[in-house]
């Protein structure tokens, strides 16, 4: 009986969900928004707030700590330069969980994780008309390929002249005296001998 265990196994062996775990909280540190099933977000919230309560102590224990969980040294900086700075006020609550819906492939429900303060980083979009002058200028600057003069149709060749059957094949490993022996020659017993 699972009286009052409050994590779930995932179906996962626990190294495997450990490791799973910690390859999330890395990404989450990292791109501070991941995208993956409510189950998972719901218990990814807690490893995640605790890295930030490491964080804002930043004691070199703590980050040591910190360290041993997160998989990359970068992920380790920025928990604790800019997260640790940004929730330095706050007492508890680092992550928001935002549901998205059920997946189409099998209607797992998903949800958004991220830090609180997450700002979307502006993709870079061009206009259409720096597009259409840019795709103008590259048609003018390609030097125009020349098409390859046509192939004259080969003429059919006679019957008489295509190789029979026999001739066209290759002969097999025996008849080539693979062995330096004749295709037909009988290996001797060792009674023979």
């Amino acid at each position: 009986m699972r009286h009052q265990v409050r994590k779930k196994r995932f179906d996962r062996t626990t190294s495997h969900r450990t490791a799973m775990f910690r390859n999330m909280v890395t990404s989450l540190i990292q791109e501070e928004r991941i995208t993956t099933t409510l189950p998972k977000a719901k218990e990814l919230r807690r490893f995640a707030e605790k890295m930030v309560t490491l964080a804002k102590n930043g004691s070199l224990h703590a980050r040591r700590q910190a360290a041993a969980f997160v998989r990359s040294n970068e992920a380790v900086r920025k928990l604790f330069a800019e997260l640790a700075n940004r929730f330095k006020e706050r007492k508890g609550g680092y992550t928001r969980i935002l549901k998205l819906g059920n997946r189409h492939g099998d209607g797992a429900p998903m949800a958004i994780v991220e830090y609180l303060g997450y700002q979307a980083k502006p993709k870079k979009v061009k206009a259409k008309e720096e597009k259409s002058e840019e795709a103008a200028e590259k048609k003018e600057k390609a030097p125009k390929k020349e098409k390859a003069p046509k192939k004259e149709k080969k003429e059919k060749v006679a019957k008489a002249e295509k190789p029979s059957k026999k001739e066209g094949k290759k002969p097999k490993a025996a008849q080539t005296g693979k062995f330096n022996k004749p295709a037909n020659a009988v290996r001797p017993r060792s009674s023979d001998k």
